[in-house]
């Protein structure tokens, strides 16, 4: 009877961790059945739990079939990321980790997003380093590239640098010609056989049009397109009756959205008072989770996409339409459910104080930046007139902004005003015209009103000690900072170290409105390390705050959800967590993870375009701003176009050009002729080739 009772334990994955734990070594399966007094019959389940364990990274499969914690074997799990050099470095699941760097010779055949295990070697200038000794689970089983024909046999050679290894093509490919790009099936990976190898599902051709690199793009990222029918049909199904029972009814608030023109999903909407005291600011942001219920379908959908990807001719939202654009959608002269955060600031722009609830708003304007720019700052009489039931009120959020910007950078906020690309299409959906983004005073606005109401959430978690996903920034390393001393060395700009983020801020006022201003806040951008989500909160470098995180977009950002249900949570008064540490340290990885892969495939698709752009430009002249110098050539920024082209060293042929890394220059070994970043230089374009990804010029005057 006892061992019948055993037999019906329950077993957890806390329990399973326990027995790796306190057995000091690693253990079998055989084993933990023995430990556990569990039947044959519930090995499916048991090794359910262990899989599930070793796709978090907590425990790793050893060679003699044992299970050993990963953390006790000095391993770190995490993801491999590649880099053009060959090498790579693992970014840790856990957040709080250094990124650790892996030789080539040490991948033990993992390829670049696959998530991996790695053992620490030694530390190299303070640096961890180390060897991959288990891949945990392949990034994906597709790979794209381009046809190679050696010796009677078909390679696919992948397109992305990060993926150094060629594939053969097992097969019935006699009739793809060499050098057509094509999306492959791998059939075994690296280590599996002799070659790695794939099979051909689909010949792409030439990426001759914004639709086809659309397509090109979302099929190399695996990007998800449809909803399921079921989440669809859970969508179409969310009650559109707004009653204001349980709620604080602010419909008599005169809410505004200000977004850009082109914007469908509306997540925010702000309202001011000017009170004897200073300013009462109310930031309402649509309640999806009143909507979207943790563990439905729906939910399910929202968190493997983490977030909604953009492109000039088309969204893959994150929540099917009839939601992020429909009833969650803060739409002009409708009733929307909200959750609002009402913000008090004395007369200096100081908060004072903050509310939270959930409420019931009404926008009675959808106002773009551009008309808020307008007649707020360029006072132009017509649009006055249009906006005039809500001029005074964006005034007076244009004066309180302006003083939270104020005291925000007096903190060390550190904010950098890089210009974005805008694509303007013709109306046969072509490429007409590729420009920086110009930041209005209007955007400041919001974005300062989003990031006060992002840290006023963070820090009621903070106070109340409740786990939350917060979003992290950390300082840059050391070694960032000196390469960036020395290139502002090189360009005589000087450099005070009177702390950190001070001297920062005083380089990039310097600068400000000079030749250099581009560069020096790109390369101290590119210094920073990447914000992430996190469990525990570390506080925001780039924003100088001690607390932040997501809240204020939950149509669009999955982490903004996960806020939102805490917060409402806690709210209720609700004793027991929406979600435990575990959950919210795998949530934080997973969502970390799909915000570097939705970057790298918007960063790739504005690259594409910008060539797909300079196609018809071949032979013309243009002036630019050198703005990365490596080894092999450097890249020349455009002024006028946002767009950016290398030229190769091998292209300067008027002397022997070496590389000085360390002055950021090529210098001619006899002329001493130098292109140094910062210069000006005159450059003709001599190829743009969308398919390869590769956009050169040629310098005029050599």
């Amino acid at each position: 009877m006892k061992r019948r009772k055993k037999d019906t334990i329950f077993v957890t994955e806390d329990k399973i961790l326990r027995i790796f734990s306190e057995a000091h070594r690693p253990v079998g399966i055989d084993e933990l059945e023995n430990i556990l007094s569990r039947g044959r019959s519930k090995r499916r389940e048991l090794t359910k739990i262990i899989n599930s364990l070793i796709e978090k990274g907590r425990v790793i499969e050893l060679k003699n079939k044992r299970f050993g914690l990963t953390k006790k074997l000095n391993l770190i799990s995490g993801t491999l990321w590649c880099t053009r050099s060959g090498n790579g470095f693992v970014i840790p699941d856990n957040g709080s980790e250094r990124d650790v760097f892996v030789s080539a010779r040490n991948f033990n055949n993992a390829v670049h997003g696959d998530r991996v295990a790695v053992r620490l070697d030694h530390h190299f200038r303070g640096k961890p380093e180390g060897k991959i000794i288990r891949i945990i689970s392949r990034k994906s089983n597709k790979v794209m590239g381009f046809t190679k024909m050696y010796d009677n046999v078909i390679y696919i050679i992948p397109e992305d640098y990060r993926y150094n290894i060629a594939y053969r093509v097992a097969g019935g490919v006699e009739d793809v010609p060499d050098g057509q790009l094509a999306v492959a099936e791998v059939t075994a990976f690296p280590g599996d056989k002799p070659e790695p190898e794939c099979k051909i599902v689909k010949v792409i051709g030439e990426l001759s049009t914004l639709s086809a690199i659309t397509k090109f793009i979302e099929y190399k990222h695996s990007l998800p397109l449809r909803f399921s029918k079921a989440a669809e049909n859970e969508a179409a199904g969310a009650v559109s009756d707004i009653l204001p029972a349980g709620r604080k009814d602010l419909r008599g608030l005169r809410f505004v959205t200000i977004d850009g023109k082109n914007a469908r999903d509306f997540d925010d909407a702000v309202a001011i008072e000017r009170t004897s005291h200073g300013f009462t600011l109310h930031v309402a942001i649509a309640d999806v989770s009143h909507y979207v219920k943790p563990g439905s379908l729906l939910d399910e959908e929202a968190y493997k996409r983490g977030m909604s990807i953009y492109f000039p001719d088309r969204v893959l939202p994150m929540l099917p339409k009839a939601l992020s654009n429909g009833i969650c959608s803060l739409n002009p002269m409708e009733d929307r459910y909200a959750v609002t955060v009402s913000m008090k600031f004395d007369p200096e722009g100081r908060a004072t104080g903050a509310s939270f609830y959930p409420s019931v708003i009404q926008s009675h304007m959808r106002l773009t930046y551009e008309a808020v720019e307008a007649a707020t700052v360029n006072r132009d009489a017509k649009a006055r007139r249009k906006l005039r039931p809500c001029v005074e009120n964006l005034e007076d959020m244009a004066e309180l902004a302006a003083l939270i910007t104020c005291i925000r950078e007096k903190r060390g906020s550190i904010d950098f005003d890089l210009p974005e690309p805008e694509v303007i299409m013709d109306i046969e959906g072509g490429i007409s015209q590729i420009i920086r983004a110009e930041r209005l005073n209007s955007h400041r606005i919001i974005e300062e009103f989003m990031i006060s109401a992002n840290e006023a959430v963070a820090r009621l978690f903070e106070d109340g000690g409740i786990s939350a996903l917060f979003r992290t920034h950390e300082p840059p390393e050391e070694d960032k900072l000196r390469d960036f001393e020395r290139l502002l060395q090189s360009l005589g700009i000087g450099y005070k170290k009177r702390g950190r983020t001070a001297a920062l801020k005083d380089v990039i006022a310097n600068v400000c409105g000079t030749k250099y201003e581009f560069i020096v806040n790109r390369v101290l951008l590119r210094s920073m390390k990447q914000a992430r989500y996190s469990a525990s909160n570390r506080g925001h470098f780039g924003l100088a705050s001690t607390s932040y995180l997501h809240f204020t977009s939950p149509i669009r950002r999955y982490p903004d959800l996960v806020c939102h249900r805490i917060l409402k949570n806690v709210l209720t008064g609700e004793k027991n967590p929406v979600y435990t540490d575990e959950q919210l340290v795998m949530m934080a990885n997973h969502l970390s993870e799909r915000e570097r892969l939705v970057m790298d495939a918007e960063r790739e698709f504005e690259d594409r375009i910008r060539i797909l752009y300079m196609k018809d430009k071949l032979g013309e002249i243009f002036e630019g701003v050198i703005s990365h110098v490596t080894s092999f050539g450097f890249f020349v920024e455009l002024t006028g176009i946002f767009v950016e082209g290398l030229v190769l060293v091998s292209s300067l042929v008027d002397d022997y050009y070496r590389f000085e890394e360390e002055r950021y220059r090529i210098i001619g070994s006899r002329t001493r002729k130098s292109f140094r970043i910062g210069d000006m230089v005159t450059i003709k374009v001599v190829l743009a080739d969308v398919t390869s990804n590769r956009l050169h010029f040629e310098v005029c005057d050599t």
